[in-house]
């Protein structure tokens, strides 16, 4: 209940202007070497939601301070991705995107309608989402064209854009937020568990970004990856001692297909492989 009041108060204020708060101050013990990149993530969080949200940002990046295996070069990619993660494009980024360009060529971006109603808050989207799904229409495509070349076109951006202050209670959020912090877990896990592999799930986050069925395709292919390599792994179920090998050749493996075939197929011969290893080892010993 607290959390929601907050995050009430915190629309409202924004709904007034900014989040009334200051750009947050990077952590002390931060890394001189890092400061550049968190710097660029600050700015960047405020433009895309406000202070608030880029001071989250600085709280994350605070659990790898000091912490054994992360560099300096390592820390940095860190706090670039988890920034980039963060500004995840919903249509409110689009528009926002859009009304900072200079006026050129439109751009088109076709949703599904339960994409776009998963970014309103959720007292509205819940229902909404309720209803269109009884009625069949969720996967219903939709069209927006983002263009500042008319009049019309400029305010609807700016309609669009202004619904930013409600976006931290969005569904949409909710699903964002639980993917990077589950992404953040598995950083945390590596370096405890496979040091070695922690530049490589730092670097799967390159997989994760767009919109639309290419998303969602992404989101499946980083789902699968962690969840039958990275996972098993550092669960202690499976036995892959080059975790960040195993990762690349499966990412090697991602297409286009929804189906996953090749990538499903990689893994499982990944998985095979692992367990042979296990078998040959138990048999000469």
């Amino acid at each position: 209940m607290a959390g929601f009041i907050e995050a009430i108060r915190a629309t409202l204020a924004e709904w007034m202007g900014e989040d009334g708060r200051d750009a947050p101050f990077l952590p002390d013990g931060l890394p001189e070497a890092v400061r550049p990149a968190a710097s660029d993530g600050v700015f960047r969080l405020i433009d895309y939601q406000g202070p608030s949200y880029a001071q989250l940002y600085l709280d994350r990046l605070r659990r790898f301070i000091g912490r054994r295996g992360v560099g300096d070069a390592l820390f940095t990619e860190i706090a670039r991705l988890l920034a980039i993660r963060m500004c995840y494009e919903d249509v409110i980024r689009l528009a926002q995107l859009a009304l900072q360009r200079p006026p050129g060529p439109s751009e088109v971006r076709i949703f599904r309608l339960d994409e776009l109603l998963a970014t309103l808050p959720e007292v509205i989207a819940e229902p909404a989402l309720e209803l269109i799904g009884w009625a069949g229409l969720s996967r219903r495509k939709v069209r927006l064209r983002f263009s500042t070349a008319s009049w019309f076109g400029v305010r609807r951006l700016k309609l669009e854009a202004s619904l930013r202050r409600w976006r931290l209670l969005s569904p949409r959020y909710v699903r964002e937020r639980a993917l990077v912090e589950r992404w953040l877990h598995m950083i945390d896990r590596a370096l405890i568990k496979q040091p070695a592999a922690a530049a490589a799930i730092v670097h799967t986050a390159t997989l994760i970004h767009g919109t639309g069925a290419a998303l969602r395709q992404r989101q499946a292919d980083w789902n699968l990856i962690i969840d039958q390599l990275a996972k098993p792994c550092f669960d202690g179920v499976l036995e892959l001692p080059d975790l960040a090998a195993a990762i690349a050749e499966a990412r090697a493996a991602v297409t286009r297909d929804p189906q996953q075939a090749a990538l499903k197929r990689r893994i499982a011969e990944l998985r095979t492989q692992a367990s042979d290893g296990v078998v040959d080892r138990s048999k000469a010993s």
